[in-house]
């Protein structure tokens, strides 16, 4: 890397979900604490899917420290909240009640706030909303002088060699018996209610977490701007028949989903890396790719960390963003129909299989390969990037982080789904709910017990009090206007448009 100076332009963020839990391990089915303020409308505290499942947000940081205080300052501010509840530390859900009582994300009465609670009902009609349970650490990146054709390339090299994010920070090998009631699985029986498999990294991103048979369907291209809007601009326009037979609404005038698309609106679409930009008010995302280019990447694939209180470290940062930085600056060729399905095939043989001894993957270029050989390579890269970073920055943290998370790959027990097996297995008979509930409780103590501030306190306080104020007047705004006129100016394909 020639030019070092934009790297001190690198910016990140984290959005951090976790579901709200009762002391004894089951799912807290009370509504968003009202001392945290809207959910609609707060900057830093908001729900996900559940009314019982936080995100917490964080600004736009020049500092991988900075931006850890300020994760670590909004817990502080969340656990004030939250009384006898915890924030349930590991990626795979609490003990859940039957699928229909997990409940809905709750917005208010303003039109937005209804049509984010359909889509919601969407998203529980197509997948169920067990699926919806699952939380994770999603972290948004960008750097000074790239465009729209540079991060393209970037997400095709992620999409490539993401897995080996899986194999390095995957904490998910384990999960209640619970979720996977009345479906295929393919796990083995570790204790009461536990399973496993004895090599995953990552359940979350195998075939039990995020994935959807409808959306295998969608031949999204990832080789321009262009044709990755014109492909989802299709999946979101086109009518799907197990959707259309649901309905948009029920006989009695409930709303079902927002459409009977393949998506109802381009966040429905999954995958481990999306490309961002941030969008006006009212505006739909791909209208403002299309008019302004991506702005910064969002990548989706990292497990919540149950040894870390705040989901995430300093350490899995730092290689984050020397494994961008590789990603975005290594040859990037145009991907094929056969390389994306050949990606997808690698990611759920490393979420199932990712510490197996002598495991193999196909290589986009060089057919099947050790998987051991190809990180390798890939650490060889991030390494030359973690070398600018620290020379930019001074020191040697970046150096450091890569060594100490690289010895996973000789090391597998050191990888944190080994871990997490390993302390299972140690102190909690192999139960995966015990296990977390006490890293839960742990977490909780450990945030509590940091300063909090009079003027901390001051600042969420209002920014509380200003969320409320602010869902207020979109509510007064929206009255006497009808909602499914809303509802159908908020889909119609001409607003995803240039």
């Amino acid at each position: 890397m020639n030019d070092q100076a934009p790297l001190l332009g690198i910016r990140r963020g984290i959005e951090k979900e976790s579901l709200r839990a009762l002391p004894g391990g089951s799912l807290a089915l009370t509504p968003h604490p009202l001392a945290l303020g809207a959910a609609l409308t707060h900057p830093h505290v908001t729900t996900d899917y559940s009314e019982s499942q936080l995100e917490l947000i964080t600004g736009v940081h020049a500092g991988v420290e900075g931006c850890l205080r300020e994760l670590t300052e909004v817990h502080q501010a969340v656990y004030r909240a939250l009384g006898e509840e915890r924030l349930w530390v590991g990626s795979m859900p609490c003990a859940l009640p039957v699928d229909e009582a997990i409940p809905l994300a709750r917005y208010g009465h303003s039109h937005i706030a209804r049509a984010k609670t359909v889509y919601r009902m969407g998203l529980g009609q197509r997948y169920g909303r067990r699926m919806q349970t699952i939380s994770g650490i999603h972290y948004n990146w960008s750097l000074p002088g790239v465009g729209s054709a540079g991060y393209f390339g970037l997400i095709r090299n992620f999409r490539r060699e993401g897995w080996l994010l899986l194999h390095l920070f995957g904490a998910s090998p384990a999960l209640d018996e619970r979720f996977v009631h009345d479906r295929e699985h393919g796990l083995q029986s570790l204790a009461a209610h536990t399973l496993h498999l004895p090599h995953a990294t990552s359940l979350r991103m195998g075939r039990l977490g995020y994935q959807s048979d409808a959306q295998a369907g969608i031949a999204v291209s990832y080789n321009c701007l262009e044709s990755y809007a014109a492909s989802l601009q299709d999946a979101l326009a086109r009518p799907y028949p197990a959707y259309e037979a649901i309905g948009v609404r029920t006989p009695g005038g409930d709303y079902n989903q927002l459409s009977t698309g393949l998506l109802q609106i381009e966040n429905e679409f999954y995958g481990t890396i999306r490309a961002k930009r941030v969008i006006r008010p009212g505006e739909r995302p791909l209208h403002a790719l299309r008019e302004r280019g991506v702005e910064y990447v969002e990548v989706r694939l990292m497990d919540l960390d149950p040894f870390e209180p705040v989901g995430i470290g300093a350490d899995t940062i730092r290689v984050l963003d020397a494994f961008l930085l590789h990603c975005l600056h290594a040859d990037s060729p145009e991907d094929t129909p056969q390389e994306i399905a050949a990606n997808a095939r690698n990611q759920h043989r490393v979420a199932a299989r990712g510490r197996e001894p002598g495991l193999m993957l196909e290589h986009w270029r060089d057919g099947e390969r050790p998987l051991a050989d190809w990180a390798a390579e890939i650490l060889a890269g991030c390494a030359l990037h973690a070398e600018a970073l620290d020379e930019v920055h001074g020191g040697a943290a970046y150096r450091d982080a890569l060594r100490r998370v690289g010895a996973r790959l000789a090391e597998p027990a050191l990888c944190p789904s080994a871990c997490v097996l390993a302390a299972m297995r140690q102190d909690f008979g192999d139960s995966h709910i015990d296990f977390i509930r006490h890293q839960s409780d742990a977490a909780r103590a450990a945030l509590l017990a940091l300063p909090f501030t009079a003027d901390m306190q001051g600042r969420f306080a209002q920014m509380a009090a200003e969320s409320l104020a602010e869902q207020a007047r979109i509510e007064a705004a929206d009255e006497g206007r009808d909602f499914e006129d809303f509802r159908r100016h908020y889909i119609a394909p001409e607003r995803m448009s240039l």
